[in-house]
């Protein structure tokens, strides 16, 4: 072989060798970009559907006890045992200075939007309240005096040992959750993990006054009571927390902890879907943060609760591999075009560094119904 022939296929091998190495970094990125983007999908799916399932259970087994007489379960103060009012401060993400879902504070409702009070500040944290109580948790009525560690009704069909109860009373701001020992005739005999003796309201003043009511929430071992936070932590990973801490106390199974969902989310925020008028139609949208509207005057507010019908609820997926290239614009939209009842928009920006833009991003903007509340209201 010649010098001549020798340079022509060294060149030929290097322009081969340029082909096949532009060809492999194609792909590769063509596979992170595809792999980010289905990542971020997938997840959103699974968020969006855990989200979902709980948002159209939330009240279930109580929101009854608003309609037509009020039973002074929606916006009393939660009392449960040792555990709320709660000594120490909830688990990350949501023990945070700025959440205000504290022991002090925390009352029944089906679902809360906590505007801004996430690990970062940001975006926004997800109560929601639900069960599945005996007899479809209609309240009832205390027909003779109990004591302290008894309710006498009028019957005690559908409840068995071990199922959870609210004992409230209409004008009195604290209610009791309170765990069936055992039944006896049409007798609740309390005792168990979730027994409360009861805070500035007694469960022995409760039980001795036929004011006073019991719903079933559901039963303890069964694990079907929704007392849930949802919000995102570190790692950009969505959080759920159990407020009854069911796997701890009753499973024997876990830690005073929150429970990774999904991870790749980066924000979460939230709007209210509101009914004006009581026709279990939903007319208006709300913001978190609009007046009347913030959480702790919701809380307090239980004719308030009664209006809020639906959630929209906006996930900020993050991809996990970035790019060398800018591939996400500055800001994101999110509820673009929807106003509240002033006509204010609701729309909210969220803003990338350049860092961020790096990263492929997906929204998820969907409407859950609460099909409990728009039920109740007189909805189809």
């Amino acid at each position: 072989m010649t010098l001549v022939e020798l340079l022509v296929a060294m060149i030929i091998g290097l322009a081969l060798t340029l082909a096949i190495t532009s060809l492999l970094i194609a792909s590769e990125n063509h596979k992170r970009t595809t792999t980010s983007t289905n990542d971020a999908e997938q997840t959103g799916a699974y968020a969006f559907y855990a989200l979902d399932r709980s948002l159209r259970s939330a009240g279930s087994s109580f929101a009854e006890s608003a309609y037509v007489t009020d039973r002074g379960v929606m916006g009393c103060k939660l009392n449960a045992a040792t555990i709320w009012p709660r000594a120490s401060a909830l688990p990350t993400p949501f023990g945070t200075s700025s959440f205000q879902v504290t022991s002090a504070n925390l009352r029944m409702a089906p679902a809360l939007i906590a505007k801004n009070q996430s690990l970062s500040g940001t975006d926004d944290v997800l109560v929601v309240m639900g069960g599945s109580g005996a007899a479809g948790g209609v309240s009832r009525q205390v027909t003779n005096a109990g004591t302290s560690t008894t309710l006498v009704l009028d019957n005690t069909v559908g409840f068995l040992p071990g199922d959870v109860a609210l004992v409230s009373q209409s004008l009195v701001s604290d209610c009791l959750i309170e765990q069936v020992a055992s039944v006896s005739g049409s007798t609740l005999n309390l005792g168990g993990t979730y027994y409360t003796a009861g805070s500035s309201t007694t469960l022995a003043s409760l039980s001795s006054s036929t004011s006073s009511y019991v719903t079933p929430l559901g039963n303890a071992a069964a694990n079907n009571i929704q007392l849930t936070l949802f919000g995102v932590g570190s790692n950009r990973t969505l959080y759920s927390y159990d407020l009854l801490q069911n796997l701890k106390l009753v499973q024997g199974s876990g830690a005073d902890t929150s429970q990774a969902i999904a991870d790749g989310v980066d924000q979460m925020h939230a709007i209210y879907g509101i009914d004006t008028n009581g026709d279990g139609i939903q007319d208006n949208w709300a913001g978190a943060s609009d007046a009347g509207y913030d959480i702790a005057t919701v809380m307090a507010t239980p004719a308030t609760m009664r209006t809020i019908v639906a959630v929209r609820v906006a996930l900020v997926m993050r991809g996990q591999y970035p790019d060398k290239n800018l591939v996400s614009p500055a800001t994101l939209t999110l509820f673009s075009g929807l106003t509240n009842a002033g006509g204010t928009s609701l729309q909210q920006t969220v803003n990338l560094s350049a860092n961020d833009q790096n990263y492929r991003y997906r929204v998820f903007e969907f409407t859950v119904p609460l099909r409990n509340m728009l039920l109740l209201a007189g909805g189809p």
